[in-house]
C-alpha cells in the first residue's frame, strides 16, 4: 500500500500533479483511488468529468473522488451533530439555523482526512492519492491527529466523568440536552481513529508528501516552511515537483526574462531542497484538462519510473544512544535558532517553530529521564535526555 499527498501553495498546480500521478499508476497495473480533501474541488474539471462524494471509476484502475463536508459530517459525526442540534435548538435556534451551526470547528477538514483511513482498511486500492488543500490548511489538516491525542488523553475522560455527576442533579430543574453515553463513544472512537490515521501516515514504508512549486521566488519560500512544519509533525517527503517550466525549444524574445529567472530558481530548488530528487513539468501549449493531457503530464514528469515507488527515504525523527545518553534528533530545515523554542511536560515535549507547535510524547524509553539541552547541527535539532547528573556534559 502506497499513501501519497500532494500539497503546496494555491495555485501551483497541485491537483494536476495528483491527477495525472494517479493517472499513471493506473495504467502501471496499480488500483488507485485519488480524492480531493480542498474545499474548492477541482479535481473533476481536471479529469473533466463528474466526480461525487464517493469513489466513482475513471478508467481502468483508477478512481476518484470529492470529499462533501454534510455527506461526511453525517457519516462520522452523526450523533455528535444530533446533541449540537439538540443543544442549539433548546437554546432558541430554529431547526435551520442549528442545523448549520451544529458544526465545530475544523470538523469537515477532519472527516476528509478520515477517508484515508477506509480506503486504506478496504483493502480495494494499492494507491491511495491525496489532493490537499493549499499549504495553511493542509498543516491544520496534518496538526489534528497530535490534537486528537491530547484531547482523548487528557479532556475526554473528565469531561464524560463530570457530565455523568451532574446529569442526576440537572435533570429535575432543567431539559437540557446533555451528551449521552452513545455520544461520547462516537468522539472517543474517532479519536481513536484519528490515532491510526497519525500512525498511517508517519509511516515512512508507506506514506510520503510531495511538495508541488513553481520556479518563483515566493513559491519556493513557501515550500520551504512547509517542509520545515512537515519535518516538525514527522511527515516524510519523498520528492519535490516543480511545475510550469517553459521548454528550452520556447526561443520567443519575450519569454527570455521568464527563462533566465527560472534557470536561476530552479538551481535555488536543487540546492536548498537537496538531496530529496526533484520532478519538473513543462508549461503545456494548452490547458491540463482531461485524460490525454494528463496522460502527457504524466509521461514527462516521471518518464519511464512507476510515481508509485518511494523516491526518497530518510529518518525525519529518530533516537539514538550516545555516551550513557539518549539524543532525540528532529530534522528541522530552514529554521533559525531565534524561531524555535522548546518547553518539556511530563512526558510532552513542546516544540514550537513560528505560529506551529506541535506537542511530541516522548519515548517510553525518554520518560523518565531529565532534558539535559539542546542545539542545532546542520538542519536538524538534537535534543538530549539523561540523568540529571550529566547536566553539566549536555550537547
Amino acid at each position: 500500500m502506497r499513501i501519497i499527498l500532494f500539497t503546496g501553495k494555491g495555485g501551483v498546480g497541485k491537483t494536476t500533479m495528483a491527477a495525472a500521478t494517479a493517472l499513471r499508476a493506473s495504467q502501471l497495473g496499480h488500483r488507485t483511488v485519488v480524492l480531493s480533501t480542498d474545499a474548492a474541488h477541482s479535481l473533476a474539471d481536471s479529469f473533466d468529468l463528474p466526480l461525487g462524494p464517493e469513489p466513482a471509476p475513471i478508467v481502468a484502475n483508477l478512481w476518484g473522488q470529492e470529499t462533501d463536508v454534510y455527506y461526511n459530517l453525517e457519516k462520522y459525526w452523526g450523533k455528535v451533530q444530533q446533541w449540537l442540534r439538540a443543544l442549539l435548538s433548546w437554546r432558541g435556534l430554529d431547526e435551520l439555523a442549528a442545523d448549520e451551526v451544529a458544526t465545530l470547528p475544523g470538523m469537515d477538514e477532519l472527516s476528509n482526512l478520515l477517508w484515508i483511513n477506509d480506503h486504506y482498511d478496504s483493502g480495494r486500492y494499492d494507491v491511495i492519492i491525496v489532493d490537499c488543500a493549499p499549504t495553511g490548511e493542509t498543516l491544520k489538516l496534518l496538526s489534528f491527529p497530535d490534537i486528537a491525542g491530547w484531547w482523548v488523553d487528557k479532556i475526554l475522560p473528565v469531561h464524560r466523568r463530570l457530565v455523568r455527576v451532574i446529569r442526576p442533579m440537572v435533570r429535575p430543574f432543567s431539559d437540557i440536552p446533555l451528551p449521552t453515553d452513545e455520544v461520547y463513544g462516537v468522539g472517543k472512537d474517532l479519536f481513536r481513529r484519528l490515532e491510526e490515521l497519525r500512525a498511517l501516515l508517519s509511516s515512512v514504508d508507506e506514506t510520503s508528501v510531495r511538495l508541488v512549486l513553481n520556479p518563483e521566488k515566493m513559491v519556493i519560500k513557501e515550500a520551504q516552511r512547509t517542509f520545515t512544519y512537515l519535518n516538525l509533525y514527522g511527515y516524510a517527503t519523498d520528492a519535490v515537483i516543480c511545475n510550469r517550466l517553459i521548454p528550452a525549444e520556447v526561443e520567443d524574445r519575450y519569454f527570455q526574462g521568464w527563462k533566465t529567472a527560472q534557470e536561476q530558481y530552479l538551481r535555488l530548488i536543487q540546492e536548498c531542497f537537496s538531496p530529496l530528487p526533484l520532478f519538473t513539468a513543462p508549461l503545456m501549449e494548452q490547458e491540463v484538462v482531461g485524460l490525454e493531457m494528463l496522460e502527457q503530464v504524466g509521461a514527462a514528469l516521471y518518464d519511464q519510473k512507476d510515481p508509485t515507488q518511494l523516491f526518497f527515504r530518510g529518518p525525519v525523527q529518530e533516537v539514538t544512544s550516545e555516551d550513557g545518553r539518549y539524543v532525540l534528533t528532529i530534522a528541522l530545515p530552514f529554521v533559525s535558532k531565534e524561531q524555535l523554542s522548546l518547553m518539556r511536560q511530563g512526558d510532552e515535549l513542546i516544540i514550537s517553530v513560528g505560529s506551529f507547535k506541535r506537542s511530541i510524547i516522548l519515548p517510553r524509553i525518554l520518560h523518565g529521564l531529565s532534558t539535559l539541552g539542546a542545539k542545532f547541527e546542520g538542519s536538524k535539532l538534537r535534543i538530549a535526555f539523561g540523568e540529571a547528573s550529566q547536566e553539566e556534559d549536555s550537547p
